[in-house]
């Protein structure tokens, strides 16, 4: 069911029409609509209680209240004056590959970059500008089949550019603030801000937007054009098989669970532990990689959160070490 709208559309009355939707559904086999609307003057839809188990590598997690994922930057800034206008908080999704998301699911709007995709190349100056939906893999590859030297440790990295540059995400001796030159960000007031890496405030796995309102849109990296494609390519192939053959990718996952801490490897402290293999409910600490948590199958996302606790808690009574969970829990979990 779609409902054109203005923007300042009241809440409490597409609530009352989900709910009246959802309550004639209990008595009709019919499987529920799911209750959009369309926002004047674009082509984007918002949608009510999206299933976001679907849109995380994880594969756990509620519904958002309200879903949106726009194509064009004026939808993006229409999505964001309407979620302001209502008084929602605002979650960015990428490709939900480093994200635990409650059982529960989340309130507000959940905006979806998947759409935001470009890449334009600067063959005079080595630049590549990139969309932030764009996966941080197909840009590694592209890159390397240009002969650009510097993106190479990324592609085993299943996120996005947006995520990537938020985090400061990095593999194999590389990391973003490496080659960042700018990123776009889009302000709660609907405005475009460049940020520069000494702006972001670059540390190891985090930087200044993390825990922020401002949304990336597009970043651009300065690379080191000219060399062979064969050998970048060969580089960057070296670099996915390493990943494939030491880390497990047959089950879902977020990918590392914990930042190393320092003079020490998550994983190798999760393994002294003895905590390979450890499982809760579905979820289970990897045999390959210990700072990997898998979805065996039928994980919630409350078993994995108790899971991550479990590790926490063990490393703590045998190392006096307390791992950071590299994972971003979005949503209200129960200490366990």
């Amino acid at each position: 069911m779609t409902l054109s709208s203005d923007p300042r559309t009241s809440i409490a009355a597409l609530k009352a029409s989900f709910s009246t939707k959802i309550n004639s559904s209990r008595s009709s086999p019919q499987p529920t609509e799911i209750l959009s609307i369309a926002l004047p003057g674009s082509d984007c839809l918002l949608k009510a209680k999206v299933p976001l188990s679907t849109l995380t590598s994880f594969r756990v997690g509620g519904p958002a209240e309200w879903y949106v994922a726009p194509r064009r930057l004026e939808d993006l800034q229409a999505s964001f004056e309407w979620a302001t206008a209502q008084g929602l908080p605002i979650t960015m999704l990428g490709a939900g590959s480093n994200l635990l998301i409650s059982d529960r699911g989340l309130p507000g709007l959940v905006i979806s970059t998947r759409h935001f995709r470009h890449m334009e190349f600067d063959a005079d100056l080595g630049r590549v500008t990139v969309g932030a939906g764009e996966p941080l893999p197909r840009l590694a590859w592209q890159l390397a089949d240009r002969g650009w030297q510097g993106f190479e440790w990324a592609v085993g990295i299943p996120g996005t550019v947006g995520g990537a540059v938020v985090m400061n995400a990095g593999a194999h001796g590389g990391c973003v603030s490496d080659s960042l030159v700018n990123a776009h960000v889009l302000l709660p007031n609907g405005s475009i801000e460049i940020l520069t890496p000494a702006e972001l405030n670059y540390r190891y796995r985090t930087s200044a937007l993390q825990g922020d309102r401002r949304l990336v849109t597009q970043a651009t990296f300065q690379l080191r054009p000219g060399a062979d494609p064969a050998y970048v390519l060969e580089e960057t192939s070296n670099h996915k098989h390493h990943r494939l053959k030491t880390q497990p990718y047959d089950m879902p996952s977020c990918g590392s669970v914990f930042r190393n801490p320092r003079d020490y490897k998550a994983g190798w402290l999760i393994e002294q532990s003895g905590l390979k293999g450890h499982q809760i409910g579905g979820a289970q600490v990897a045999q390959r990689h210990a700072n990997f948590i898998l979805n065996c199958g039928g994980a919630t996302a409350t078993d994995i959160f108790a899971l991550i606790q479990h590790v926490q808690q063990q490393v703590q009574q045998q190392w006096s070490l307390w791992l950071e969970p590299e994972v971003k829990m979005l949503g209200e979990f129960q200490p366990i």
